[in-house]
Protein backbone atom coordinates (compact mmCIF):
# COMPACT_ATOMS: atom_id res chain seq x y z
CA UNK A 1 0.00 0.00 0.00
CA UNK A 2 2.81 2.51 1.05
CA UNK A 3 4.26 1.19 -2.43
CA UNK A 4 1.46 2.33 -4.33
CA UNK A 5 1.50 5.26 -2.25
CA UNK A 6 4.67 6.09 -3.38
CA UNK A 7 4.07 6.01 -6.88
CA UNK A 8 1.16 7.97 -7.21
CA UNK A 9 3.66 10.67 -5.28
CA UNK A 10 6.17 10.78 -8.00
CA UNK A 11 3.90 11.16 -10.89
CA UNK A 12 2.09 14.26 -9.39
CA UNK A 13 5.28 15.30 -8.05
CA UNK A 14 6.85 15.20 -11.78
CA UNK A 15 3.79 17.18 -12.74
CA UNK A 16 3.70 19.96 -9.90
CA UNK A 17 6.68 20.31 -7.68
CA UNK A 18 6.18 22.48 -4.77
CA UNK A 19 9.33 22.32 -2.56
CA UNK A 20 11.18 23.73 -6.01
CA UNK A 21 7.65 25.60 -7.48
CA UNK A 22 8.09 23.40 -10.93
CA UNK A 23 4.84 23.04 -12.74
CA UNK A 24 6.22 20.37 -15.84
CA UNK A 25 9.58 21.02 -14.88
CA UNK A 26 9.70 24.61 -15.14
CA UNK A 27 9.65 27.60 -12.76
CA UNK A 28 7.24 29.96 -13.36
CA UNK A 29 10.36 32.52 -15.22
CA UNK A 30 11.57 29.83 -17.21
CA UNK A 31 7.60 29.34 -18.95
CA UNK A 32 7.07 33.24 -19.07
CA UNK A 33 10.47 33.09 -21.19
CA UNK A 34 10.22 30.24 -23.10
CA UNK A 35 6.28 31.64 -24.31
CA UNK A 36 7.75 34.80 -24.84
CA UNK A 37 10.21 33.28 -26.58
CA UNK A 38 7.77 31.20 -29.01
CA UNK A 39 5.63 34.24 -29.47
CA UNK A 40 8.17 36.70 -30.94
CA UNK A 41 9.75 33.94 -33.56
CA UNK A 42 5.99 33.10 -34.57
CA UNK A 43 5.18 36.58 -34.67
CA UNK A 44 9.06 37.55 -36.99
CA UNK A 45 7.78 34.23 -39.19
CA UNK A 46 4.12 35.33 -40.05
CA UNK A 47 5.26 38.62 -40.49
CA UNK A 48 7.78 37.78 -43.03
CA UNK A 49 5.01 35.47 -44.42
CA UNK A 50 2.37 38.44 -44.79
CA UNK A 51 4.79 40.73 -45.71
CA UNK A 52 6.26 38.69 -48.79
CA UNK A 53 2.75 38.08 -50.28
CA UNK A 54 2.25 41.87 -49.69
CA UNK A 55 4.83 42.85 -51.85
CA UNK A 56 3.68 40.05 -54.13
CA UNK A 57 0.69 41.88 -54.64
CA UNK A 58 1.72 45.04 -55.58
CA UNK A 59 3.32 43.43 -58.75
CA UNK A 60 -0.07 41.81 -59.70
CA UNK A 61 -2.57 43.46 -61.85
CA UNK A 62 -5.99 42.88 -60.82
CA UNK A 63 -7.12 43.17 -64.14
CA UNK A 64 -4.86 41.00 -66.56
CA UNK A 65 -1.77 38.15 -66.15
CA UNK A 66 1.52 39.67 -65.56
CA UNK A 67 3.08 37.50 -67.22
CA UNK A 68 1.54 35.71 -70.56
CA UNK A 69 4.49 34.64 -72.42
CA UNK A 70 3.03 31.20 -72.34
CA UNK A 71 -0.67 31.99 -73.29
CA UNK A 72 -1.56 30.16 -76.82
CA UNK A 73 -3.78 31.66 -79.24
CA UNK A 74 -7.05 31.06 -78.68
CA UNK A 75 -8.74 27.72 -78.61
CA UNK A 76 -11.38 27.68 -81.45
CA UNK A 77 -14.58 25.74 -79.57
CA UNK A 78 -18.00 24.88 -80.54
CA UNK A 79 -21.67 23.96 -79.20
CA UNK A 80 -22.93 21.23 -78.96
CA UNK A 81 -19.67 19.62 -77.85
CA UNK A 82 -20.08 15.60 -77.22
CA UNK A 83 -17.77 13.08 -76.18
CA UNK A 84 -15.00 12.19 -78.79
CA UNK A 85 -16.67 15.26 -80.65
CA UNK A 86 -18.89 12.77 -82.23
CA UNK A 87 -22.57 14.08 -83.59
CA UNK A 88 -23.96 10.97 -84.11
CA UNK A 89 -28.27 11.03 -84.12
CA UNK A 90 -30.85 9.33 -85.98
CA UNK A 91 -33.21 11.32 -88.33
CA UNK A 92 -36.17 8.79 -87.02
CA UNK A 93 -35.99 8.93 -83.39
CA UNK A 94 -35.90 12.48 -81.61
CA UNK A 95 -34.25 11.68 -78.50
CA UNK A 96 -30.89 10.87 -80.51
CA UNK A 97 -30.99 14.59 -81.29
CA UNK A 98 -32.67 16.63 -78.79
CA UNK A 99 -29.63 16.69 -76.21
CA UNK A 100 -27.43 18.90 -78.54
CA UNK A 101 -30.46 20.81 -79.56
CA UNK A 102 -30.95 21.72 -75.51
CA UNK A 103 -27.16 22.41 -75.53
CA UNK A 104 -27.08 24.80 -78.06
CA UNK A 105 -30.43 26.89 -76.51
CA UNK A 106 -28.14 26.55 -72.85
CA UNK A 107 -25.18 27.99 -74.83
CA UNK A 108 -27.22 31.13 -76.51
CA UNK A 109 -28.86 31.42 -73.43
CA UNK A 110 -26.77 35.18 -72.79
CA UNK A 111 -27.79 36.42 -76.15
CA UNK A 112 -31.35 36.25 -75.72
CA UNK A 113 -32.16 40.37 -77.32
CA UNK A 114 -33.88 40.81 -73.98
CA UNK A 115 -30.74 40.33 -72.15
CA UNK A 116 -28.68 43.16 -73.78
CA UNK A 117 -31.31 45.94 -74.06
CA UNK A 118 -29.52 47.94 -70.73
CA UNK A 119 -27.60 50.82 -72.50
CA UNK A 120 -25.40 51.27 -69.77
CA UNK A 121 -23.99 47.62 -70.32
CA UNK A 122 -23.88 47.64 -73.96
CA UNK A 123 -23.56 49.05 -77.12
CA UNK A 124 -24.18 48.64 -80.79
CA UNK A 125 -20.68 47.70 -82.60
CA UNK A 126 -21.85 47.54 -86.42
CA UNK A 127 -23.88 44.56 -88.26
CA UNK A 128 -20.28 44.31 -90.63
CA UNK A 129 -16.90 44.07 -89.48
CA UNK A 130 -14.91 46.57 -88.42
CA UNK A 131 -11.62 47.58 -86.69
CA UNK A 132 -10.61 47.15 -83.08
CA UNK A 133 -12.89 48.86 -80.75
CA UNK A 134 -10.66 51.31 -78.28
CA UNK A 135 -12.16 51.26 -75.20
CA UNK A 136 -9.26 52.23 -73.29
CA UNK A 137 -6.47 50.65 -71.47
CA UNK A 138 -6.78 47.55 -68.65
CA UNK A 139 -5.23 50.01 -66.29
CA UNK A 140 -6.85 53.62 -67.08
CA UNK A 141 -9.56 54.59 -64.41
CA UNK A 142 -12.41 54.61 -67.16
CA UNK A 143 -13.82 51.35 -65.17
CA UNK A 144 -16.08 48.75 -66.67
CA UNK A 145 -16.32 48.13 -70.08
CA UNK A 146 -19.51 48.03 -72.12
CA UNK A 147 -19.63 44.93 -74.62
CA UNK A 148 -20.34 44.52 -77.83
CA UNK A 149 -23.83 43.82 -78.37
CA UNK A 150 -24.53 40.33 -80.72
CA UNK A 151 -28.35 38.85 -81.19
CA UNK A 152 -28.74 35.73 -81.75
CA UNK A 153 -30.71 36.61 -85.07
CA UNK A 154 -27.56 37.39 -86.69
CA UNK A 155 -27.14 33.45 -86.80
CA UNK A 156 -29.99 33.06 -89.11
CA UNK A 157 -31.52 29.16 -89.33
CA UNK A 158 -28.94 28.42 -86.70
CA UNK A 159 -30.49 30.92 -83.87
CA UNK A 160 -32.55 28.59 -82.63
CA UNK A 161 -35.82 31.42 -82.82
CA UNK A 162 -37.72 29.78 -85.15
CA UNK A 163 -36.34 26.29 -85.32
CA UNK A 164 -35.86 24.94 -81.53
CA UNK A 165 -34.05 21.54 -83.28
CA UNK A 166 -31.46 23.56 -85.10
CA UNK A 167 -31.86 22.05 -88.43
CA UNK A 168 -31.14 18.48 -86.98
CA UNK A 169 -34.83 17.57 -87.77
CA UNK A 170 -34.41 17.77 -91.38
CA UNK A 171 -31.13 16.53 -91.40
CA UNK A 172 -29.41 19.78 -91.59
CA UNK A 173 -27.66 20.08 -88.60
CA UNK A 174 -26.08 23.55 -87.14
CA UNK A 175 -22.89 23.55 -84.78
CA UNK A 176 -21.98 27.01 -83.40
CA UNK A 177 -18.05 28.49 -83.14
CA UNK A 178 -16.67 30.28 -81.10
CA UNK A 179 -13.01 31.83 -80.47
CA UNK A 180 -11.90 31.53 -76.76
CA UNK A 181 -11.37 34.73 -74.67
CA UNK A 182 -7.97 35.63 -73.36
CA UNK A 183 -7.27 38.69 -71.56
CA UNK A 184 -6.05 41.57 -74.01
CA UNK A 185 -5.77 39.72 -76.78
CA UNK A 186 -5.94 41.08 -80.76
CA UNK A 187 -6.42 38.60 -83.16
CA UNK A 188 -4.84 39.78 -86.27
CA UNK A 189 -6.72 39.19 -89.71
CA UNK A 190 -4.08 37.21 -92.35
CA UNK A 191 -2.20 40.08 -94.06
CA UNK A 192 -1.78 37.31 -97.36
CA UNK A 193 -2.65 34.25 -98.09
CA UNK A 194 0.29 32.40 -98.49
CA UNK A 195 -0.72 30.24 -94.89
CA UNK A 196 -4.51 30.03 -96.19
CA UNK A 197 -5.78 27.11 -98.34
CA UNK A 198 -6.48 28.03 -102.23
CA UNK A 199 -10.19 27.40 -101.23
CA UNK A 200 -10.44 29.12 -98.36
CA UNK A 201 -9.16 32.52 -99.63
CA UNK A 202 -12.10 33.97 -100.63
CA UNK A 203 -13.12 34.59 -97.27
CA UNK A 204 -10.32 36.73 -96.51
CA UNK A 205 -11.60 40.13 -95.75
CA UNK A 206 -10.42 43.28 -93.88
CA UNK A 207 -11.16 43.25 -89.91
CA UNK A 208 -12.53 39.85 -89.88
CA UNK A 209 -11.21 36.77 -88.39
CA UNK A 210 -12.23 34.00 -91.36
CA UNK A 211 -13.41 31.00 -90.11
CA UNK A 212 -13.54 28.04 -92.98
CA UNK A 213 -14.70 23.85 -92.79
CA UNK A 214 -14.00 20.95 -95.06
CA UNK A 215 -13.64 17.39 -95.13
CA UNK A 216 -10.62 16.21 -92.76
CA UNK A 217 -10.28 12.93 -95.00
CA UNK A 218 -9.60 12.83 -98.64
CA UNK A 219 -12.22 10.09 -98.90
CA UNK A 220 -15.22 12.55 -97.55
CA UNK A 221 -14.46 14.60 -100.26
CA UNK A 222 -18.22 15.51 -102.19
CA UNK A 223 -19.71 13.82 -99.08
CA UNK A 224 -19.73 16.97 -96.66
CA UNK A 225 -21.64 18.91 -99.29
CA UNK A 226 -22.34 22.60 -98.58
CA UNK A 227 -21.47 24.52 -95.78
CA UNK A 228 -23.93 27.54 -94.86
CA UNK A 229 -21.99 30.30 -92.61
CA UNK A 230 -23.97 32.78 -90.55
CA UNK A 231 -22.02 35.54 -88.71
CA UNK A 232 -20.38 38.95 -88.80
CA UNK A 233 -18.64 38.92 -91.89
CA UNK A 234 -18.96 34.78 -91.81
CA UNK A 235 -15.85 35.06 -88.85
CA UNK A 236 -15.32 36.67 -85.97
CA UNK A 237 -15.34 40.61 -86.34
CA UNK A 238 -12.40 42.88 -84.74
CA UNK A 239 -14.48 45.32 -83.24
CA UNK A 240 -15.41 42.44 -80.53
CA UNK A 241 -11.74 42.58 -79.21
CA UNK A 242 -9.82 42.81 -76.70
CA UNK A 243 -11.48 41.10 -74.32
CA UNK A 244 -10.86 42.88 -70.42
CA UNK A 245 -11.61 40.32 -68.81
CA UNK A 246 -14.48 39.40 -65.67
CA UNK A 247 -13.53 42.28 -63.31
CA UNK A 248 -13.48 45.28 -66.53
CA UNK A 249 -15.83 43.30 -69.28
CA UNK A 250 -18.50 41.15 -67.13
CA UNK A 251 -21.15 41.43 -69.43
CA UNK A 252 -18.87 40.64 -72.82
CA UNK A 253 -20.28 38.79 -75.57
CA UNK A 254 -17.85 36.75 -77.90
CA UNK A 255 -19.00 36.46 -81.77
CA UNK A 256 -20.31 33.68 -82.64
CA UNK A 257 -20.17 32.18 -86.39
CA UNK A 258 -22.88 29.46 -87.09
CA UNK A 259 -22.47 26.32 -89.28
CA UNK A 260 -25.19 24.55 -91.39
CA UNK A 261 -24.40 21.56 -93.07
CA UNK A 262 -27.36 21.40 -95.43
CA UNK A 263 -26.84 18.32 -97.61
CA UNK A 264 -24.83 15.79 -95.70
CA UNK A 265 -24.18 12.04 -97.09
CA UNK A 266 -26.21 10.05 -94.68
CA UNK A 267 -25.41 6.71 -92.95
CA UNK A 268 -21.99 7.53 -93.08
CA UNK A 269 -19.42 9.13 -90.75
CA UNK A 270 -17.87 12.12 -91.49
CA UNK A 271 -14.79 13.80 -90.12
CA UNK A 272 -14.79 17.62 -90.59
CA UNK A 273 -11.93 20.12 -89.76
CA UNK A 274 -12.66 23.75 -89.13
CA UNK A 275 -9.72 26.29 -88.73
CA UNK A 276 -9.48 30.59 -88.14
CA UNK A 277 -6.89 31.97 -89.84
CA UNK A 278 -4.35 34.82 -89.01
CA UNK A 279 -1.68 36.68 -88.58
CA UNK A 280 -1.22 35.59 -84.81
CA UNK A 281 -3.27 32.51 -84.73
CA UNK A 282 -1.23 29.32 -84.44
CA UNK A 283 -1.91 25.83 -84.68
CA UNK A 284 -0.30 22.53 -82.31
CA UNK A 285 -0.62 18.91 -82.56
CA UNK A 286 -0.36 18.61 -78.83
CA UNK A 287 -4.16 20.67 -78.87
CA UNK A 288 -6.36 19.87 -81.20
CA UNK A 289 -8.17 22.79 -80.52
CA UNK A 290 -6.11 25.28 -80.71
CA UNK A 291 -7.27 27.27 -83.82
CA UNK A 292 -8.94 24.55 -85.11
CA UNK A 293 -10.96 21.55 -83.85
CA UNK A 294 -12.75 18.43 -86.33
CA UNK A 295 -15.63 16.92 -85.55
CA UNK A 296 -17.57 13.65 -86.81
CA UNK A 297 -20.80 13.63 -88.10
CA UNK A 298 -22.65 10.47 -88.13
CA UNK A 299 -26.29 10.92 -89.65
CA UNK A 300 -28.51 8.10 -90.32
CA UNK A 301 -32.14 7.97 -91.37
CA UNK A 302 -32.89 4.01 -90.84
Amino acid sequence: MSSQNKDEGGWAKSVWDSERKEFLGRTGTSWFKIIGFYIIFYSFLAGIFVGTIQALLLTLSAYKPTWQDRVSPPGLSHSPRSEKSELSFNLNDVETYLKYAKAMRDFLEPYHEEKQKDQLKYEDCGGSPEEYKNRGDLESDIGTRRACRFERSILGPCSGISDREFGYKEGKPCVIVKLNRIVNFRPKPPTSNESIPEEAQYKVQPNVIPLFCTHKREEDAGKVGEIKYFGIGSGFPTQYYPYYGKALHPQYLQPLVALQFVNLTFNEELRIECKVYGDNIDYSEKDRYQGRFDIKFMVTNL
